[in-house]
């Protein structure tokens, strides 16, 4: 009766730590920025899910060696060593299964979210089993595939975002319309850089001599920020660009009022690399001039560095 006893309050506590380790797997939603993608409701559930597992190894942990120094606290004039757990072969059995059950549960929900993030344009880089040459498509809540509606290609270079439109218009900012796949296809003229909004939990390095596709599918309309997370030199904390989603009659609207606009240019860094500053020494420290901006235009793509 004492043994049942003691089986059934082990089993209430492993129940009300999962029912608390869920909880706060549930409060780490409110810790990211909003879920902007479809694809960052899939990282998010990642994310909570791991908080939910390390919540219960935690506890878990600290429950046991809590109750330990509380009801197995030896008296201060015993100096005599514990019961040794060799030998014992269903504890040994128990911490050995057990880490492994877990971890190989986290892989595979870790993958099953990387396969759903489909990239492509890396198989000249990394030698995957899956067939990184066929076409990808971000997958809707449902699970569903659904082909990109458009491709909008992206070009970074030190330092300096540029978007190409299917309609040919070229400008600083991307617009993305929502509800609908679209297909980034990034190109780096220089140096490795990274792109990534918050909001769309997807980070992703854009390789110079490589074309790098990414799918994502914005669901929240709204602006945010583009950074480079790759640190690309002098002016690196300029690499930023305003991202827009909207609905597709704000999206068409604005692809057909900037295209009829005159062509205009700016980019911080050349401002910041051409002014004159006053230093107290000099030093021979290269800097690598910043490349003029892309020209806005609805004809054709115009650098000024070509």
């Amino acid at each position: 009766m004492v043994r049942f006893l003691e089986y059934f309050l082990i089993a209430g506590c492993i129940a009300v730590l999962l029912v608390f380790s869920h909880w706060i797997g549930q409060q780490a939603y409110s810790w990211m920025p909003v879920e902007a993608t479809a694809e960052a409701q899939k990282v998010d559930y990642l994310f909570s899910f791991l908080v939910s597992v390390g919540a219960f190894v935690f506890l878990g942990l600290v429950g046991m060696m809590v109750y330990s120094v509380i009801f197995f606290r030896a008296s201060p004039k015993d100096y005599s060593e514990g019961h040794p757990s060799r030998g014992d072969v269903r504890l040994e059995i128990l911490w050995t299964v057990t880490p492994t059950l877990l971890v190989l549960w986290i892989a595979f929900q870790g993958f099953n979210i990387y396969q759903q993030l489909d990239i492509t344009g890396l198989q000249q880089i990394v030698h995957l089993h899956t067939p990184l040459e066929e076409p990808a498509y971000a997958e809707s809540s449902d699970n569903k595939p659904k082909p990109a509606s458009e491709t909008i290609r992206v070009f970074v270079k030190q330092w300096d975002w540029s978007f190409q439109y299917p309609n040919n218009l070229t400008s600083n900012e991307l617009h993305l319309p929502v509800n609908l796949p679209t297909r980034l296809n990034m190109h780096a003229k220089d140096v490795l850089h990274s792109f990534y909004v918050p909001e769309f939990r997807l980070q992703q390095y854009i390789v110079p001599g490589r074309n790098i596709d990414i799918v994502l599918t914005p669901i929240r309309t709204g602006k945010y920020h583009l950074k480079d997370s790759l640190f690309s030199g002098t002016y690196f904390a300029l690499m930023d660009a305003n991202v827009y989603v909207e609905s597709q009659e704000a999206y068409n609207q604005w692809l057909t009022q900037t295209a009829a606009q005159q062509p205009t240019a700016t980019n911080q860094a050349v401002a910041e690399h051409t002014q004159t500053t006053k230093a107290w020494f000099k030093t021979s420290w290269y800097t690598v001039t910043p490349a003029q901006p892309s020209i806005i235009t609805g004809e054709r793509k115009v650098n000024n560095d070509t």
